[in-house]
């Protein structure tokens, strides 16, 4: 063992006296280096490969910089090679001694990467994988350097499928062997475009009609979704089609295949409403601020059909998830939410009270009326008279004046409906006093006084006089109050 160890470090010799040779190392530094190597020459454990290693790998970077400062790039075969190819040697060791380590190979792979030839990977991901096929990320990994590093989408083809027959409904295997054959189409495209603009003959290239249109991507697709029927999935492999510039034809089937086979699935429904809100507009229209305007609405208003569309042909249970999706996506749209809280209260599912105050938190206050009038009805509706009354309550402390005053219009009539005329004159002396207040206000309780067996004209008056003390600075004030009263006369 000591002549072994002693044959190893007299190899290194040549390369050491060649380092100070040419000038990168000192005499002092290849002396230091030629102790370090004697330090390290018993290697043991783990610890001692990997701080071996490293001390190999800071020679190459060292040997790097100083051939920078000082220009000198050549004999390379004679200096860097030998310690390149040690270091190939000692990880080989290292990992047949450690098999189970996968940091330990990837950091092989790390390693070839910088400073070892590209075929040189490849042999030690085939190791690895040879010790490790039940783990696709290393496949991936694999398929993606023979792609990246060696340019070569056959091998890399031939990995995916191998890798299939490991795991052959692994959805990021699919996703990423579709992702290769697109990228393995745009560079043959890219390359006969070149080819085209320097008007070269492109007889002795082969560029299959087929392959350019992406029909590759296309066969995968059909194995995949195939094995693996969800329509998160099927999205998935559609956003990654839309990244290409040229998949026009396989993304309008893959959308087509999605609206016909998977519409009971909430997620495709929040994909295509999400489609529509994202859709360009036309270019004349977005360069005015009015045209950019009616653009948005126009967008949000086929986004909600879509989820409308949705929740209606959905099973129950998929449209609820619709309902809570459409939320999710759109939290601050007092449209969205009002849809799918309708859709939640006709199914009677989840905590619906619950994201009435979710949804008014998220919501522009000035836009929440509609959130508000629609709470009011379901709790109405659902809820004890206690826990509606607090809902009036929570409403009529809007900061948003045409909330509050249209929740004390509502508190009004429910609290006629629901207790009486004692209970409505009894909440309408107390509203009366708090502003804002509107007109059709007191024309209701003008309106529920006579409605009573016997009005009392002392309260109509009270009730007028009260009404023209509030709107006196508006001339048409009295005016609509007494065309209103004359009206229920008749």
């Amino acid at each position: 063992m000591a002549e072994i160890v002693q044959h190893r470090i007299e190899e290194r010799i040549p390369e050491l006296e060649q380092l100070e040779r040419v000038g990168l190392f000192t005499k002092k530094e290849v002396k230091a280096t030629a102790l370090e190597y004697k330090l390290h020459r018993l290697v043991v454990n783990k610890e001692d490969f990997i701080a071996y290693i490293q001390y190999e790998i800071n020679v190459l970077e060292l040997t790097k910089k100083r051939r920078a400062h000082i220009h000198y790039q050549f004999k390379r075969e004679e200096i860097e090679f030998p310690v390149i190819h040690r270091i190939n040697s000692v990880f080989r060791r290292a990992t047949n001694k450690w098999k189970d380590d996968v940091q330990l190979w990837l950091s092989h792979v790390a390693f070839c990467k910088k400073w070892a030839t590209k075929g040189q990977i490849s042999k030690v991901f085939s190791a690895m994988l040879a010790i490790h096929p039940d783990k696709p990320a290393l496949w991936i990994m694999a398929a993606k350097s023979e792609l990246e590093d060696r340019s070569s989408s056959e091998s890399a083809r031939h990995l995916f499928l191998r890798t299939l027959r490991f795991h052959p409904d692994n959805k990021k295997v699919f996703q990423e062997y579709f992702r290769m054959e697109l990228l393995h189409c745009e560079k043959l495209r890219k390359q006969k475009s070149e080819l085209e603009k320097a008007e070269m003959d492109l007889g002795e290239y082969e560029f299959s009609p087929e392959i350019l249109a992406g029909k590759l991507a296309d066969v995968v697709y059909r194995d995949a979704t195939a094995k693996i029927k969800e329509a998160e999935f099927v999205i998935s492999l559609l956003n990654i089609a839309a990244i290409f510039d040229f998949t026009k034809e396989l993304q309008d089937f893959i959308l087509q295949d999605l609206q016909t086979n998977y519409t009971a699935d909430s997620l495709t429904w929040d994909f295509m409403a999400k489609r529509e809100l994202e859709a360009p507009g036309a270019g004349e229209e977005l360069q005015t601020a009015k045209g950019r305007a009616s653009d948005i609405n126009r967008r949000e208003e086929r986004c909600c059909q879509v989820y409308e569309e949705g929740t209606t042909f959905s099973y129950a249970e998929g449209a609820a998830g619709v309902a809570t999706a459409a939320t999710r996506r759109y939290s601050q749209s007092a449209a969205m939410w009002s849809l799918s809280l309708r859709t939640l209260m006709q199914l009677g599912s989840g905590d619906v009270g619950g994201l009435f105050q979710e949804a008014l938190a998220h919501v522009n206050p000035k836009e929440s009326l509609p959130l508000w009038q629609l709470q009011v009805q379901w709790s109405a509706a659902s809820q004890s008279p206690e826990e509606t009354d607090a809902v009036f309550q929570r409403g009529l402390l809007s900061a948003v004046a045409a909330v509050a005053m249209a929740i004390k219009e509502s508190y009004l009539d429910w609290s006629y409906s629901t207790g009486g005329y004692k209970k409505a004159r009894r909440n309408f002396t107390s509203l009366q006093e708090n502003r804002p207040l509107s007109k059709a206000f007191f024309t209701r309780m003008i309106e529920i006084e006579k409605e009573q067996e016997t009005p009392r004209m002392s309260s109509l008056r009270d009730y007028y006089e009260r009404a023209l003390q509030e709107f006196a600075t508006s001339d048409d004030g009295e005016q609509s109050l007494n065309a209103k009263q004359k009206e229920k006369q008749h």
